[in-house]
């Protein structure tokens, strides 16, 4: 067990690679990546945020901790309906993690059960680690299966588990989350675009892990894909911060649940800004606040666009990571998503 989960939480099924890939920085990265380099063969330097930045993390925590709690009660709530009782959490490192530890507390707290808890990886281009799956399935059965992730953008990591779950008969691609502003996923606490306070930072908030790593020099045949163990950040740790705030909001009773949006809006919208705006891929368009967070953190965005230039309770934290990082940021008529992180294509700088 290498990262600041409790065991009794989670099971990382992930290879400690600390020490092993020399981090690089954004614009190193950037430059790779476009050059057609997978994002996934390289580790970023870790954001450390600012005091300023830190206030506006516990702000929305605050603020958040309520909506967010009443999502995990919805979402699990229709996975133990859906599993009859027979539940296997499988969250996505490492976003997911923390969803998932909600999810299994909440289990166990109104249904008195202690349902199994592991993290694995699935990298757009990679695939799903095909070891830990394995792993998991020597040991539950494959309907019991449930994937965990935070939130939906515009569905490259559904699109890659409804692809990768093709090699497992009877193991579901459903994709449960707490916020689903894309309409995509099959079970959700929310299709409203709010902020989970966890995708304001990136290690800290989750374990002290990094995102997850594959490069076949250093993950063999028979190893799970990788990550790092941040530990020397131990002190700056507010993983368990941001789960015992949320759970504090748990209540156990049933929740209204959303109308459902039309099926796939998110990925029409994402299209239609890439053509508005001349992108050359997909992939160069962020949407829902989550994702234009992780933008700001871990790229070089060109534009964030914005339902409001004065929507503070939702988009405080983005203003001020633009601000520091000196992204120009523009109203712009969203429809589905409160914000939006575009990536310029570096042949066109």
């Amino acid at each position: 067990m290498f990262s600041s989960y409790l065991p009794q939480d989670v099971t990382v099924l992930l290879k400690d690679i600390t020490g092993a890939v020399t981090p690089l920085s954004t614009k190193e990265r950037e430059e790779r990546i476009q050059k057609g380099t997978p994002y996934s063969e390289m580790l970023p330097i870790e954001y450390v945020p600012s005091k300023q930045y830190l206030d506006t993390f516990y702000t929305a925590l605050e603020r958040y901790a309520p909506i967010t709690a009443r999502a995990v009660a919805s979402v699990a709530q229709r996975i133990w309906k859906d599993k009859k009782g027979e539940v296997t959490l499988v969250s996505l490192a490492r976003a997911g993690t923390p969803i998932g530890i909600l999810i299994k507390r909440y289990l166990l707290n109104k249904y008195g059960v202690e349902v199994p808890h592991y993290t694995i990886s699935i990298i757009r281009g990679v695939g799903i680690d095909k070891n830990a799956m394995q792993y998991i399935l020597n040991r539950h059965s494959a309907e019991s299966v449930q994937f965990v992730d935070g939130w939906t953008g515009k569905g490259a990591i559904q699109n890659q588990l409804t692809e990768a779950m093709r090699g497992y008969n009877g193991v579901s691609d459903g994709l449960a989350v707490l916020s689903d502003p894309a309409g995509i996923s099959e079970k959700c606490g929310t299709y409203e675009d709010f902020l989970i306070a966890s995708s304001c930072l990136n290690s800290t908030v989750s374990g002290l892990l990094s995102r997850t790593f594959y490069r076949n020099d250093i993950i063999s045949g028979q190893d799970f894909h990788g990550a790092v163990f941040y530990s020397e950040l131990k002190n700056d740790d507010l993983t368990y911060c941001f789960i015992e705030k949320v759970q504090k909001h748990f209540t156990y009773n049933e929740d209204v649940f959303d109308e459902a949006p039309p099926k796939n809006v998110g990925i029409k919208e994402a299209e239609r800004i890439r053509d508005e705006f001349k992108l050359s891929s997909i992939n160069l368009v962020k949407p829902s606040i989550g994702e234009a967070t992780r933008v700001l953190l871990r790229r070089l965005p060109w534009k964030i666009l914005v339902h409001s230039l004065t929507d503070n309770e939702h988009l405080g934290h983005l203003y001020r990571l633009a601000e520091e990082k000196g992204v120009e940021v523009v109203e712009y008529p969203l429809k589905n998503y409160k914000a939006c992180g575009l990536i310029k294509d570096l042949a066109d700088t």
